[in-house]
C-alpha cells in the first residue's frame, strides 16, 4: 500500500469484510465456511494495517472455533482454527501469546490425529512452524520436532508452497543452505493454488527475498 488511495481502498475493503467476520462465519456448508475463513485470514494477514490485526484475529479465532464446533471430528475446520489461533498469537504481547500458541498446538494435534493429510498437510506444516519459530520455552523451540513435522508434510505434498517455504527457512537457520535452496526454488517455481493465489504469491515473494539475502 504505497499510496493514500490504496490505503483507503484496503481500509474500506477490510472494514466491509470485518462486518462479515463479526456477524458470523457459519455458512450453509463446511466448504463455504472454510472458503470464508481462507479469505478472512488472507485479508487480515496481507491487507489489514498491523496495529489492527490482534483484535481482528481474536474475532476470527472465535468464529473459527464456532465452525469447528459446528462440524465436530472433522480435520479441516480444526486445521484452520489452529492456523488462525497461531496467527492471533503472532500479534499478541509475549505474556498472552504463549497461552494462545499452546491452544493452537493442541487444536492442530487434534486435527492431525484425525487426518494428517487434511488441507494438504497444513496442520503438520503449522506445527512445524510453531516448534521452529516459538522461543525455546514452554515446550516449544524444538528443532527435532520441527524437522519431523516439516518432513511429514512434504511426504503428504512434496510440492506444497508453504511446506517448502517453512522447511527452507528452517534449513537456512540450521546452516543447510544447499537443501534450503532446493526448497525455496520449489516455492518460487510453483503455480499459486486457485484457492489461495494472494497468499501464495506473498509466500513466493518472501522466498525470493530469502534467496536474495542468502545466496
Amino acid at each position: 500500500m504505497k499510496t493514500v488511495i490504496r490505503r483507503w481502498g484496503s481500509a474500506v475493503l477490510l472494514g466491509l469484510w470485518g462486518l462479515v467476520v463479526c456477524a458470523d462465519l457459519r455458512a450453509e456448508t463446511l466448504a463455504e465456511g472454510l472458503a470464508q475463513e481462507t479469505q478472512a485470514w488472507t485479508q487480515g494477514s496481507y491487507a489489514l494495517p498491523e496495529p489492527e490485526r490482534e483484535a481482528y484475529f481474536a474475532r476470527l479465532q472465535n468464529q473459527a472455533h464456532d465452525l469447528s464446533r459446528h462440524y465436530p471430528n472433522q480435520a479441516d475446520p480444526l486445521v484452520w482454527e489452529g492456523i488462525i489461533t497461531a496467527t492471533h498469537a503472532k500479534y499478541q504481547n509475549i505474556f498472552s501469546a504463549l497461552g494462545t500458541v499452546r491452544k493452537a498446538r493442541d487444536i492442530l494435534l487434534q486435527a492431525v490425529a484425525i487426518d494428517p493429510a487434511a488441507m494438504d498437510g497444513s496442520g503438520l506444516i503449522t506445527l512445524g512452524a510453531l516448534y521452529f519459530r516459538v522461543p525455546k520455552f514452554g515446550s516449544f523451540g524444538d528443532d527435532d520436532k520441527a524437522r519431523d513435522y516439516f518432513q511429514r508434510a512434504l511426504k503428504v505434498d512434496p510440492d506444497n508452497i508453504d511446506a517448502n517455504f517453512f522447511y527452507g527457512k528452517f534449513l537456512l537457520a540450521q546452516g543447510d543452505k544447499a537443501h534450503a535452496l532446493i526448497c525455496l526454488k520449489k516455492v518460487i517455481d510453483a503455480l499459486p493454488r486457485p484457492q489461495s493465489v494472494e497468499a501464495d504469491r506473498a509466500r513466493q515473494a518472501e522466498a525470493q527475498e530469502l534467496l536474495s539475502q542468502n545466496f
